[in-house]
């Protein structure tokens, strides 16, 4: 195992650093501080770099990026509606970022802080430590979170996300990674990559993405992805329906099985994500560049493990409330697999 650092250079006045992860294998993830981001997740088929994750070279480029490119969002990943929230009959309320609700934990959240970042290294695995405390100061939420966010890459390829929080006052914790994958040769484009999703149900969402309370079947439509099939096939069905992208929310099987796979149509390789929580989110994102934009010419796939959104505002989505002083520890892994 391996761990090199670099300056990667300045945000807000602030020197962001990258750290790189790298096995016997020469499979690889790169971290930033900034945002505590996975910068790079890729794997060397014979002799050649193949990229996994989408990622952007350019380090401005993941200031305020929209599309928070494999970015840890938290306090809380998604929406709260009405961008407030009651903890044990106390109510709370936080700034609203996307029309009258908040999203993603708001200006103060994870995705706009710069890190303190440690490493460890052991025969096997290489780990970066991300450690950060959120006040209320900050963001608005109750009590001071301490997050830490460690990323460990192993001889197995391998690459585990945990995230452990510990509050002095009850508050929420729902954190993620926003991480978006294209595991084609090229990475141009989803038409030749399929996903697998270990979800029988999905959310029904409000015009504001916010879900209702109700889960629709699956079965039988563009969201179901029981079986394999590719994104492409999935995007044509929703538009039998007029649905032009995935922005939803399925409920998940959490355990030893993947919550979701991703693969190429050429059978080279695939990537399994496991997650100990109940939810992901499937997004397309657009190309960057505006006329593929303008067409829909979907380029990446985000998959995001959390609990289901908003899970706040029902009982039956998962309890994301963290109790004072009682820390709390998520997993999510990313599991590379050359076909």
């Amino acid at each position: 195992m391996q761990i090199t650092q670099e300056v990667a250079g300045e945000l807000h006045q602030q020197k962001v650093t990258k750290y790189v992860l790298t096995n016997q294998h020469g499979t690889r993830a790169a971290i930033l501080t900034w945002a505590a981001t996975l910068q790079e997740f890729s794997a060397l088929e014979d002799g050649k770099r193949q990229q996994l994750a989408v990622h952007e070279d350019n380090l401005a480029a993941y200031d305020n990026n929209t599309y928070c490119l494999c970015q840890a969002l938290g306090r809380v990943a998604g929406r709260i509606k009405g961008a407030e929230f009651e903890i044990d009959g106390t109510p709370h309320h936080i700034e609203a970022t996307e029309g009258k609700n908040a999203i993603h934990g708001g200006p103060h959240g994870f995705l706009h802080v710069n890190w303190d970042a440690t490493t460890k290294e052991t025969a096997s695995t290489a780990s970066v430590i991300l450690t950060h405390t959120s006040t209320p100061q900050d963001d608005q939420y109750p009590g001071n979170l301490t997050t830490t966010i460690t990323y460990t890459l192993d001889e197995n390829d391998r690459l585990t996300v945990t995230f452990d929080g510990k509050s002095d006052a009850a508050t929420l914790f729902n954190p993620t990674i926003h991480a978006y994958f294209n595991v084609t040769d090229d990475q141009h484009d989803l038409d030749q990559q399929w996903l697998t999703l270990n979800a029988d149900k999905r959310l029904i969402l409000n015009d504001e993405k916010i879900p209702t309370g109700e889960k629709a079947d699956v079965a039988g439509t563009g969201y179901d992805f029981r079986e394999s099939r590719t994104i492409k096939d999935g995007l044509a069905q929703l538009a039998e329906n007029g649905g032009v992208e995935y922005d939803d929310a399925f409920e998940v099987k959490a355990g030893d099985e993947p919550i979701a796979t991703v693969g190429d149509t050429t059978g080279h390789r695939e990537v399994r994500i496991y997650s100990d929580r109940n939810g992901v989110v499937v997004f397309t994102a657009n190309a960057t560049d505006p006329a593929r934009a303008a067409k829909r010419d979907y380029n990446a796939l985000a998959l995001e493990a959390q609990n289901l959104p908003d899970a706040i505002h029902h009982e039956d989505f998962g309890d994301i409330v963290l109790p004072a002083n009682q820390p709390v520890t998520h997993t999510i892994a990313y599991q590379y697999v050359r076909k």
